[in-house]
C-alpha cells in the first residue's frame, strides 16, 4: 500500500506540473496575442476624405477603435472614388490593387463606411478575402442586402428619419411655401432622390409645401437659384458630391458656398455640416454613433460571431442660436430637449470679472472723490473760518495801530480845530465893531469851512481805518491808496522825524481790491520801518514808497533805512505769530501777506545793499 500511493502521489504531481505548464503556455500565448502584432484593419471611405460627412465619421471611428481596442491597431484607409460615377470596370481593377497590396498578410477586419463602400464589399466577396470579417458602419439600412451578409459579418448601420427632418423645418417655419433639396447625380444620390420624392413628396403635399430638386443642374447654376429663392421657401442639403456637369466636389465647398448666396435658411440631416451654414435639427451624430459601432468592432477582432446593432438614429435636436437669429425663428418653435450651440453671450458673461474689476475701480474712485470733496469742503470752510478770523486779527491789528498814531491824530485834530477857534474869536470881534470888515469875514468864514473839512477828514480816515467790514473789491488806482495812507501817515513820520518820501508813477495803476484792506497793509509796513529805524540817527531816518508798473503787475515798495532783516529770517518773517519786537504779537507781516494773496498778488522780502529793508508788493492789473 505504502508503494501504491507513493506512485500516486508521483502521478499527481506529475499533472499538477502539467497543467501548470499549460496554462502558463496559454498565458503567454494570450499576452503574445495582445502585445504582439497589431491588429491589420483595412477602412475603406465611400467617396474619400474630402468629403465631410465621410470624414466626420472616419474620424469618429477610428478615435473609438483605439480607445477602446487591447491591442495595437494599423488602421488602414482607402478611397472608394469609383462610387462617384459606377464604374463597374474600374471597381474590378481596384479588387486586383487592394489584392495586392495585402497579400502578404490579410486585414483582419474590413470596415466599409456608407452605403457605396457597403455594396461594393458585398458585390466582390468572393474575389475579396472571403474568409476576413465585415463591418458596415454607418450604412443606411436601406443600402444593405441582408442576404448578402456571411455569418463572419455585421452591420452597425443608421436609420434616416426623412420624416423627422423635413417636419423640423415645417416646425420652426410654419409659413414655408417650398422645400429646395441639395442632392447631386451621383448614384448614391440619385437613390436619395428618389426616396425623398417617394417619402417626403407625400408629407409636404399635405401640407401645401413645394418639394424642388437642385441637383442635375452645374453648381454656378445651383447657386444663382439659391440666390432669388422666393418667400417662405428653404433649403436642406443632403449632399452634393456630383454636380449635374459631372464636376466632383468635397461637399463641405459647395454648402460653403451655396450659404454665401442663399437668401433662405439652410438645413440638414448629419452633424458633420453643422459647422455655421445649417440651422439645426434632428442630425446624425459620428461621436455618439462611432461608440456602438467600435464597440461591435472589437468584438470581431476577438473572434465573435455577430449580426450586428441595431440602426442608429437622430440624436437630440441641436440648432445654431445665431441662425435662429438671423432667421428670426423664435426659440420657442424648438422642440422639447433641443441643444442651442453657439449662443453669443452677453457683455456680463463674457466680461463678468472685467466689469467687476472696473466697478470696483469705479467705486473705489467714487469713494475716494467723496472723500476729497469732503475734505476740499472741509478745507474751504477751515478757509472761511481762518479768514474770518484773520479780518479779526486784521481789525485788532488796526486798532493797535490807531493807538501808535494817537498822539499825531490829536495833533492833526488839534490844528485845524485851534484855528477854528481862533477864527471864531477874531469873527466875534469884528462883528462887535460898527463898521464889520464884511471881506475880511468871508475870508475867515471861509478858512473856518476849510479847517473843519480838514478835521473831519482826519476823523473819516480813523474811522475808515477802524471799521469792521466784509472784503468788498473794487476797481481802484494803486497810487490813490498810496497817497491817501502817506496823508494820513505824514503827521506820525514828522513827530517821529523821519522823511517820508513816494515816488509814484505818473501812470494809473488800475487793480482790484479793498481799499481798507489794502491801506492797511502800506500801514503796517510803514509802521514796521518807523519801528526798526528808531536807533537809527534822525539825519539818516527815511521811507520810500514807491508804485511802478511792471509787466502785467502793479508794484509797490516800502523801502527802509534800518537794520534789516537777518538772512537767516528772510523766510520766516510772514509767518503767524513771527516777531522781532519784544512786545509785538507778530501778526502784522502775516496779515499782509494774507490779504495779498486774497487779492492774488504776493509779497516779498529783502535787504538792501546799502542798509534797510525792502518789500515788494506785486497785484495784478484790471483785465
Amino acid at each position: 500500500m505504502t508503494s501504491l500511493k507513493r506512485r500516486v502521489c508521483v502521478w499527481v504531481a506529475a499533472v499538477v506540473v502539467l497543467v501548470v505548464s499549460m496554462g502558463s503556455t496559454t498565458a503567454q500565448t494570450l499576452s503574445g496575442q495582445i502585445a504582439g502584432q497589431p491588429k491589420k484593419i483595412l477602412l475603406l471611405h465611400t467617396f474619400g476624405p474630402n468629403f465631410e460627412q465621410g470624414a466626420a465619421w472616419s474620424r469618429e471611428i477610428q478615435r473609438e477603435l483605439n480607445k477602446q481596442s487591447p491591442w495595437p491597431l494599423n488602421i488602414q484607409e482607402h478611397s472608394l472614388v469609383t462610387a462617384l460615377d459606377g464604374d463597374d470596370a474600374a471597381d474590378a481593377k481596384f479588387v486586383e490593387y487592394l489584392k495586392a497590396l495585402y497579400a502578404q498578410r490579410p486585414p483582419d477586419l474590413i470596415v466599409a463606411l456608407g452605403a457605396p463602400a457597403a455594396l461594393f464589399v458585398q458585390q466582390h466577396r468572393p474575389n475579396f478575402y472571403p474568409t476576413t470579417p465585415m463591418l458596415l458602419a454607418a450604412v443606411e439600412v436601406r443600402r444593405v442586402e441582408p442576404s448578402m451578409l456571411s455569418e463572419r459579418d455585421a452591420l452597425a448601420g443608421v436609420r434616416y428619419d426623412q420624416v423627422a427632418a423635413f417636419e423640423n423645418i415645417l416646425r420652426l417655419l410654419p409659413e414655408t411655401k417650398a422645400i429646395a433639396i441639395i442632392l447631386g447625380s451621383s448614384p448614391s444620390e440619385r437613390f436619395w432622390a428618389g426616396e425623398n420624392q417617394r417619402i417626403v413628396g407625400p408629407l409636404l403635399k399635405k401640407n401645401n409645401v413645394e418639394l424642388i430638386f437642385y441637383g442635375e443642374q452645374p453648381l454656378a447654376d445651383i447657386l444663382k437659384a439659391v440666390a432669388t429663392l422666393p418667400p417662405h421657401t428653404a433649403l436642406f442639403y443632403q449632399q452634393l458630391a456630383v454636380d449635374g456637369a459631372g464636376a466632383v466636389y468635397g461637399d463641405k465647398e459647395p454648402l460653403r458656398r451655396i450659404y454665401e448666396v442663399a437668401n433662405a435658411p439652410i438645413f440638414s440631416f448629419d452633424q458633420s455640416y453643422f459647422v455655421g451654414q445649417v440651422v439645426g435639427g434632428p442630425m446624425f451624430s459620428p461621436a455618439e454613433g462611432a461608440q456602438p459601432m467600435a464597440a461591435v468592432a472589437v468584438r470581431m477582432l476577438r473572434g465573435e460571431k455577430l449580426s450586428g446593432i441595431n440602426p442608429i438614429g437622430f440624436s437630440a435636436p441641436k440648432y445654431d442660436w445665431r441662425l435662429l437669429q438671423r432667421w428670426n425663428i423664435s426659440e420657442s418653435r424648438l422642440p422639447p430637449g433641443s441643444e442651442i450651440l453657439f449662443r453669443e453671450q452677453t457683455a456680463w458673461q463674457r466680461y463678468s470679472s472685467q466689469i467687476l474689476l472696473i466697478s470696483a475701480v469705479l467705486l473705489a474712485q467714487a469713494g475716494l472723490i467723496l472723500a476729497l470733496l469732503s475734505a476740499h469742503r472741509r478745507r474751504r470752510l477751515a478757509e472761511v473760518q481762518a479768514r474770518q478770523r484773520m479780518k479779526e486779527l486784521a481789525h485788532v491789528n488796526r486798532f493797535s495801530t490807531a493807538g501808535e498814531l494817537t498822539a499825531s491824530i490829536a495833533h492833526e485834530i488839534n490844528q485845524p480845530l485851534g484855528s477854528i477857534l481862533t477864527n471864531t474869536e477874531t469873527a466875534q470881534a469884528i462883528l462887535k465893531s460898527s463898521n464889520p470888515d464884511l471881506a475880511e469875514l468871508s475870508e475867515i468864514l471861509g478858512d473856518i469851512l476849510r479847517d473843519d473839512q480838514r478835521a473831519s477828514e482826519v476823523i473819516r480816515r480813523l474811522r475808515s481805518l477802524m471799521k469792521k467790514a466784509p472784503f468788498d473789491p473794487i476797481e481802484l488806482d494803486l497810487n490813490d491808496v498810496v497817497r491817501e495812507t502817506i496823508d494820513f501817515l505824514s503827521a506820525l513820520a514828522i513827530a517821529r522825524q523821519i522823511e517820508l518820501t513816494s515816488p509814484t508813477t505818473q501812470n494809473a495803476l488800475p487793480i482790484l481790491g479793498d481799499r481798507i484792506q489794502l491801506q492797511q497793509v502800506v500801514l503796517n509796513l510803514v509802521m514796521n520801518g518807523i519801528e526798526a529805524m528808531k536807533d537809527t540817527p534822525p539825519e539818516h531816518r527815511s521811507i520810500s514808497i514807491r508804485t511802478s508798473r511792471v509787466e502785467k503787475f502793479a508794484e509797490l515798495s516800502v523801502s527802509d533805512r534800518g537794520p534789516g532783516i537777518p538772512e537767516d529770517k528772510l523766510k520766516e518773517i510772514f509767518e503767524p505769530f513771527y516777531t522781532s519786537k519784544a512786545e509785538g504779537m507778530g501778526m502784522g507781516l502775516s496779515i499782509a501777506r494774507t490779504i495779498i494773496e486774497a487779492h492774488n498778488g504776493f509779497i516779498s522780502a529783502s535787504n538792501r545793499e546799502h542798509g534797510g529793508a525792502s518789500f515788494t508788493i506785486r497785484l495784478p492789473f484790471v483785465g
